[in-house]
């Protein structure tokens, strides 16, 4: 079952979810805190991708300026926070920052190597180690984000399933199409941008700059085709090399 994975990892956020929402009875300096610990940890996190792209940092920074532009043209961020309004609105949710907090979990939860990887080896080898173990990361994770935040965190879960999913379902198309070396430099080129956007929601949590994080996604999608248009060119390159 290719969606196994992805099912048991946003089941995981949900009950995590639910026990943070039931974690309620903390004094208001322990929630900052945790909340400032997790905004450390995130960061670091972010660090450790966006050093794993240094072989690639041009493609990184072009990427991340022209998928910043598209993003800000588009306005992702206000359309998801509009979602996340609606969502409020259907559940009942009172928080005020129910928007914010789906926002900010979905980024933390999705921007990344590990939700392609895991979704591929999913719906490829059927292998849901990857997931399974993240899973177990973004329960906990959630457990924490949602005795700070709210109840904002559980509705990211809509957005895991259906990212992970729709890669898990057509994995097999995009190994047919995609060489194995070119995909291991799309998940690098993935990792490094991924990384910089999660320096940036760490950064956020902390309350040192409003960041308009969401914004920044096209920046996957421009390294991607960046890394791929490098990768032709370099093959079409060697083999003219060879032949004269």
């Amino acid at each position: 079952m290719a969606l196994f994975g992805t099912i048991v990892d946003a089941l995981a956020i949900i009950l995590g979810s639910i026990i943070g929402l039931f974690w309620k009875n903390i004094n208001e300096n322990m929630k900052v805190t945790i909340l400032q610990a997790l905004s450390i940890t995130i960061l670091v996190i972010g660090i450790d991708m966006a050093l794993e792209a240094n072989s690639i940092l041009i493609v990184v920074v072009a990427s991340l300026a022209l998928g910043s532009m598209l993003g800000e043209k588009w306005d992702i961020e206000d359309k998801m926070n509009h979602f996340g309004i609606w969502l409020e609105t259907k559940t009942g949710a009172t928080e005020g920052g129910a928007a914010a907090a789906f926002v900010t979990a979905t980024l933390v939860y999705v921007v990344g190597a590990v939700s392609i990887i895991g979704a591929l080896d999913s719906g490829l080898r059927n292998d849901h180690t990857v997931l399974l173990t993240k899973a177990l990361i973004d329960g906990v994770l959630a457990i924490f984000l949602t005795s700070t935040m709210g109840i904002g965190i559980m509705f990211s879960a809509i957005s895991v399933f259906l990212f992970q999913g729709i890669i898990a379902l057509s994995a097999s198309q995009i190994i047919r199409f995609v060489q194995p070396d070119l995909m291991e430099e799309i998940i690098v080129a993935i990792t490094g941008t991924g990384g910089i956007m999660i320096i940036a929601i760490g950064i956020r949590l902390l309350g040192l700059l409003n960041i308009r994080v969401a914004n920044m996604l096209p920046a996957i999608l421009f390294a991607v085709l960046f890394v791929t248009i490098q990768y032709y060119w370099d093959t079409i390159s060697l083999f003219f090399v060879q032949m004269f």
